[in-house]
């Protein structure tokens, strides 16, 4: 049989879907390469041939990693096929782009990507792996690469001559060891798919192999084809990922706001695994009157789907958060907004808010993992949280749990992605972050050294929420909080207690305005909630004033007509303040105002 006829004889029998009995024949006799001790592929009947061209399909593509798949095909092809081999990929397809029909001059940019040879060709000097190169008209290597990228069809040299080496070889010292090494045969194929060149494919022989004949180039398109499909394969992944993981990142804060007595430091870790990217979320937000909420979440599912649903919740989160509502209602708040999702979605969550005039965290939880509390002596436990249902399952109520936050101590509060494998059950791994947790410095635990504990490679298959809240020492300067008395007097004393901490403050501009303000808040606590109960003023971005009271009615601006005596005083608040508001706590209420400060 001559070699062209071989050549379309082993095309059809490919095509003809043969190759399930051939692999099992060819099982029999062992791997085909001279690293086990076989003959060399040339020698090898047709039959060996197709077992071991269809055997590429279980040992290519194994992953939708470019960079690993184009390591597969070199090394399926060292030593069966070749004594060296090297795949070099566009530098668009390794950025997610489309392939290539290169119209310009010389050829496209190119990156080393993958490598595989024999020990007896080691000393060879290759285009490392990682580097860009540019192989243009003026060089003289390029006249065969060029070719084969240009024209998209193979280059068959059976016996290198002199001057071939130093069309082949990258650089003139690699021509001159591709000589020593007595390399004599060299082949070259692109690698195209759907009509669009995404790299090439060369291979070299050395001693003691005979040439590259018609038959392997024939078995080394094939090759190359069912190579660039899995490559392309891997692109279109990598890039739908990197989209998914953009609009995830988009869809999380920025930066978390400095807020008194705390902070915190927030990480998202996304999963190398497929469809390992999606719903994880956190969020920081600065209340009023120096409080901080602190939100995580984890829709369940991956992908586009769920990183949506999750900007949703977030939204919906921060806007009930905005009225200062207690994380228990926030949380009956979101599940009946997950419910009416058109897509049905479930998600868990964990909601904290803490208070720096007491160092205390409130906190409420649907079905999401328990945080671990951390004090300054590196002692660890698990927070007891009442575990209520996951958003959106419909189970209402939800109870809050308070605790008090150690001087120096951390809260972490997290999701499953940190802790969760494929190998250990999630007991055994939640123990082994609290160990982790014991074992780190303080400073590493604040700047989430316990990433370094997710579990990693393949056991390692959902992305991770790490957000660390470390409590400052001490009540923060800018926090001052009295009890202010019972009877009718509670209004002057708030107004001296505000006139004098506004001075210490360098703030007595401000006094004006501040004493209309907390006058009228004490007045509405007098009148409607019973008496006035304790009086905070916080000074950070803006001058924060806020009366306590044990009123069940939330404050509202009404209209008041020319004749009435009262009905004035929030109108006042509304036209003098930057804004103002009112929050239900367990006791009765909160009422607030807030002013800018001097620039």
């Amino acid at each position: 049989m001559n070699d062209g006829n071989g050549r379309r004889r082993l095309a059809r029998r490919a095509s003809a879907g043969r190759g399930a009995s051939v692999l099992r024949a060819a099982g029999a006799r062992g791997r085909l390469g001279r690293s086990d001790g076989d003959v060399p592929l040339d020698r090898v009947t047709t039959r060996g041939r197709l077992a071991w061209l269809n055997s590429a399909g279980s040992r290519i593509g194994t992953t939708l990693d470019l960079e690993r798949t184009a390591q597969e095909l070199a090394e399926f092809m060292v030593p069966t096929l070749a004594d060296g081999a090297a795949v070099d990929i566009l530098e668009s397809v390794l950025r997610g782009g489309e392939g290539s029909r290169w119209t310009g001059t010389g050829v496209p940019l190119l990156r080393a990507t993958a490598l595989s040879v024999v020990d007896e060709l080691a000393s060879l000097e290759p285009t490392p792996v990682g580097e860009t190169f540019v192989r243009t008209e003026k060089t003289h290597e390029t006249l065969l690469h060029r070719y084969c990228l240009r024209q998209g069809r193979p280059v068959l040299v059976s016996r290198m001559r002199n001057d071939d080496f130093n069309r082949v070889a990258p650089t003139e010292s690699a021509a001159a060891k591709m000589r020593a090494a007595g390399v004599h045969s060299y082949l070259a194929v692109p690698l195209i798919a759907r009509g669009l060149l995404l790299g090439s494919a060369d291979f070299v022989r050395g001693p003691g192999t005979p040439p590259f004949s018609t038959t392997d180039l024939a078995l080394a398109e094939q090759l190359a084809s069912q190579a660039a499909v899995y490559i392309d394969n891997a692109r279109l992944y990598g890039r739908e990922r990197e989209h998914v993981v953009s609009l995830q990142r988009s869809l999380l804060p920025r930066a978390t706001p400095v807020t008194p007595g705390l902070r915190v430091h927030a990480e998202y870790t996304p999963s190398t695994a497929h469809h390992g990217v999606g719903g994880d979320w956190y969020d920081v937000m600065a209340l009023p009157g120096g409080r901080t909420a602190l939100m995580v979440g984890d829709v369940m599912g991956h992908g586009l789907p769920a990183a949506a649903t999750m900007g949703r919740l977030r939204a919906v989160a921060r806007t009930l958060m905005t009225l200062d509502m207690a994380p228990e209602r926030v949380l009956a708040r979101l599940d009946l907004a997950t419910r009416d999702l058109e897509d049905e979605q479930v998600a868990t969550f964990l909601c904290a808010v803490h208070d720096p005039a007491d160092s205390t965290y409130t906190l409420a939880s649907a079905g999401h993992l328990p945080p671990l509390l951390v004090d300054g002596d590196g002692s660890a436990v698990f927070v007891d949280v009442p575990i209520g249902a996951p958003l959106g399952a419909g189970v209402i109520p939800y109870d809050p749990i308070r605790v008090k936050a150690p001087a120096g101590g951390h809260l972490v509060m997290y999701t499953d992605g940190l802790v969760k494998s494929r190998h250990a059950d999630l007991d055994h791994q939640l123990e082994r972050l609290r160990s982790a947790a014991r074992g780190l410095t303080p400073e590493a635990l604040e700047h989430g050294g316990l990433t370094d504990c997710a579990p990693t490679d393949a056991s390692r298959f959902d992305e991770a929420v790490l957000l660390v809240a470390t409590t400052a020492a001490g009540t923060p300067d800018e926090l001052c909080e009295w009890q202010l008395p019972q009877e009718g007097r509670a209004a002057s004393v708030a107004r001296r207690l505000v006139t004098d901490q506004l001075d210490a403050w360098d703030l007595a501009e401000l006094a004006d305005v501040c004493e209309l303000v907390v006058s009228e808040l004490v007045g509405n606590a007098l009148r409607y909630g019973n008496g006035p109960g304790r009086l905070r003023l916080l000074r950070g971005e803006r001058l924060v004033v806020e009366v306590s009271d044990t009123g069940p009615d939330l404050p509202q601006i009404q209209h008041a007509d020319l004749s009435d005596e009262g009905g004035r005083g929030l109108q006042l608040i509304n036209m003098l303040c930057r804004r103002w508001g009112s929050c239900r706590t367990v006791s009765g209420k909160v009422v607030w105002a807030e002013q800018n400060l001097p620039t």
